[in-house]
């Protein structure tokens, strides 16, 4: 860093929650951006940017060697990393649950020798933070870690925080959920984040579950191709049709997530895109709120009859309609 120059933004990701990983291996997909632009700075009024995540940085390596990964963190507890953002990545477990060791940690203290929980990295760092993202529906809700009966009382970093919590710079908990979450939806909140951080881009708008608005503000139903379908209540019977898929148990109707619009990668793929049914996996509650997954949500029943008349009302006239106005159908 050269005099004068403003100081890099640290990203400090942490992948020691309960969870799979799969949020770092989804935002390897990212294109609209793609990591490699933001690590790289590829991008204009975009700060300099020095990120220490596990899938990426090359200094990874045993605490107390020459380039130690778990230095990074030592160093932003010490206060020598500002700013920096904290992106978590897995569901926070409760400590105070288990009664030896911990559920999950990171890192090792050279004082002791023995693990760093998750939850005492977050408790550290988070207030030293300028911004907390929570990766994934584990980080943001609890997700599959969070159903009824697991002993470890998963939840999410704003269960933790609190869902009031913000940060030192007057930023709430960002939640961008999704299991694992959409690419470019990870990427695109970092980019914001980041230009945020260096007076860029104003303060993150976010709804009422800590999700970025612009991205959760739509539901599945109103951005998928099978929505025609549901207006004239012509239902899939089975998987493999391209009709609409509540009767097979989607929860679109209800479900905040732009997939069915965004795609996955490069606008291709998404649950119903490519014929499966939304379980609702960027919702708080998720998967137990959700569940039976494959299951009518409203119950199995068949259209009320005034909306099955509605609907083939609309049916009928549509086909007048299409003869009258294309004479190869005629």
């Amino acid at each position: 860093m050269t005099k004068g120059e403003p100081p890099a933004v640290h990203v400090l990701w942490m992948n020691g929650g309960l969870g799979c990983d799969g949020d770092s291996v989804a935002l390897t997909a990212a294109t609209q951006p793609s990591i490699e632009e933001i690590v790289l700075g590829g991008l204009p009024g975009l700060p300099k940017i020095a990120m220490h995540w596990p899938l990426l940085d090359f200094e990874c390596g045993p605490a107390g060697g020459v380039d130690s990964f778990i230095d990074w963190w030592y160093r932003a507890d010490r206060g020598e990393l500002d700013p920096f953002v904290l992106v978590v990545e897995g569901s926070v477990p409760d400590e105070s649950t288990n009664s030896a060791g911990c559920w999950a940690g990171f890192g090792t203290d050279p004082a002791t020798g023995q693990p760093i929980s998750t939850t005492e990295w977050l408790d550290r760092l988070a207030p030293k933070a300028t911004a907390v993202l929570a990766a994934g529906t584990c980080a943001g809700y609890g997700g599959i870690h969070a159903m009824a009966g697991n002993p470890t009382g998963a939840m999410g970093v704003p269960d933790h925080l609190g869902w009031d919590w913000k940060s030192k710079d007057g930023i709430p908990v960002v939640v961008v959920p999704g299991c694992p979450v959409q690419p470019d939806n990870l990427s695109e909140t970092i980019l914001h984040l980041l230009y945020q951080v260096a007076g860029n881009a104003p303060m993150i708008d976010l709804d009422e579950a800590l999700r970025p608005r612009w991205l959760f503000e739509t539901t599945v139903h109103e951005g998928c191709d099978r929505a025609g379908y549901y207006e004239q209540d012509d239902f899939a019977r089975q998987f493999g049709s391209p009709k609409c898929l509540v009767k097979l148990g989607c929860w679109g109707q209800v479900v905040r997530c732009n997939v069915p619009k965004r795609g996955w990668i490069n606008g291709i793929g998404g649950c119903p895109n490519v014929g499966g049914i939304c379980i609702a996996c960027t919702m708080p509650g998720f998967p137990d709120k959700f569940m039976p997954f494959m299951e009518h949500p409203l119950g199995g029943t068949t259209p009320a009859p005034a909306k099955t008349l509605n609907g083939t009302a609309i049916r009928v006239l549509r086909d007048v309609r299409s003869k009258a106005a294309d004479p190869i159908i005629q």
